[in-house]
């Protein structure tokens, strides 16, 4: 199992599923949530219920450019690079969620994704020496069935949860926007 820590700490065991998150550069609010929660799911959630209403700092994935940009990479990324077997994706306003098996290194991967999609979607922005994504991303282990079928679930609703569209199927830069049912880990 790879293990390290950075500001999060990081567990990759071999052959698991990891919920992978990463931000926009400023999205996160500066004022840390007073409320302490007995779990680290439960704090995650609530801060992503926080983050989706006040869709705080750059939305820069709202722009249809940016966000296909994204799409194409997270799709490349399992096609083309063999990174990963993706389950679910989706990009949001100022983040991405993905459920994926790795094939090589996490940090291999999301170096990849967001280098090569912050390079682009600032060429499009046309701004120049600024960050783009947040440093770190958050990775939670998937340890049973249930939990990889609620992570699905959460990934492919999230659009629904944020008020954006009625329906997953409707939000384009989602794997609910083209898929008829959610596929099952082996």
């Amino acid at each position: 199992m790879l293990q390290y820590r950075r500001k999060l700490p990081h567990f990759h065991p071999e052959g698991g599923y990891l919920f992978l998150t990463w931000r926009l550069w400023g999205s996160l609010p500066a004022k840390p949530p007073s409320h302490l929660y007995s779990t680290p799911g439960q704090a995650f959630l609530a801060a992503d219920r926080t983050l989706h209403r006040g869709c705080t700092g750059p939305l820069w994935l709202k722009d249809s450019r940016i966000a296909q940009v994204v799409v194409e990479a997270i799709v490349a990324g399992e096609r083309e690079r063999s990174f990963y077997e993706l389950f679910a994706r989706v990009v949001m306003p100022n983040h991405v969620h993905l459920l994926v098996q790795p094939k090589v290194a996490v940090p291999e991967i999301t170096r990849w994704l967001k280098g090569s999609t912050a390079r682009r979607a600032n060429q499009l922005l046309g701004r120049t020496g600024r960050p783009f994504w947040r440093d770190e991303a958050y990775d939670h282990w998937v340890r049973n069935t249930k939990e990889f079928e609620r992570i699905y679930r959460y990934i492919e609703e999230n659009p629904v949860s944020a008020g954006l569209v009625g329906s997953a199927e409707l939000w384009p830069w989602s794997s609910a926007s083209g898929q008829a049912e959610p596929p099952a880990p082996h």
